[in-house]
């Protein structure tokens, strides 16, 4: 799935940008402002996606003297399907949250970071996962850990059709990465969708 623009899945490339930049807004935009925001495609073919989407009733229309001026219909029976591909990271972070807070062994810290985190990830992209793990997890523990870490990895797959990574540190090799000033680290911080534990600036923190 291309997780930067999860509704090109069902839609070619410019109707997807058209839709995921009305559906940020509940204020009309006028076509030349929706083309500039879209940053790619012709005007003309901008144009005729909006006037695509206005005939099927996805987009309403005011037609002003100077300019045409597009909001989406959120009655339409088809706009909650397209809200939920538009707001597909959202969920994709809900389902990992909801998988990980039943983990036997739970992490100090997991996010969701890199291009799937930052929003220009494309089909080829994975899924990067920030996990802390204990010190001291004891050695009867490591097996279900493993175990956790092989069915969230499938669990993203089946999900999204993308792979998933996941990198594994310690409170210890934390502090090994800041004192290196690795630029992994600033990452972290800018890239974090946190889902479970502690934010990780807070251990970041920590390890100073």
């Amino acid at each position: 799935m291309d997780l930067g623009h999860p509704i090109a899945s069902i839609a070619s490339s410019l109707t997807g940008r058209v839709l995921e930049v009305v559906s940020g807004t509940t204020r009309p935009l006028a076509g030349r402002e929706i083309h500039k925001i879209v940053g790619e495609g012709s005007h003309s073919g901008v144009w005729k996606v909006l006037n695509r989407l206005e005939e099927q009733g996805i987009l309403l229309a005011d037609r002003r003297p100077h300019a045409t001026y597009y909001l989406a219909n959120r009655d339409h029976l088809a706009w909650p399907s397209i809200e939920a591909l538009v707001r597909i990271r959202g969920e994709l972070a809900a389902r990992l949250t909801a998988e990980m807070s039943g983990w036997s062994v739970a992490p100090l810290h997991a996010s969701i970071f890199g291009s799937t985190a930052r929003g220009d990830a494309d089909v080829d992209s994975d899924v990067d996962l920030l996990l802390v793990l204990p010190d001291d997890l004891a050695s009867d523990s490591v097996e279900g850990w493993e175990g956790q870490l092989r069915s969230v990895r499938d669990a993203v797959l089946r999900w999204t059709g993308n792979r998933c990574q996941t990198l594994i540190v310690t409170p210890s090799r934390l502090a090994e990465h800041v004192r290196a000033s690795d630029p992994l680290v600033r990452g972290w911080l800018d890239d974090e969708i946190l889902l479970v534990g502690a934010p990780i600036a807070e251990l970041i923190e920590a390890a100073r």
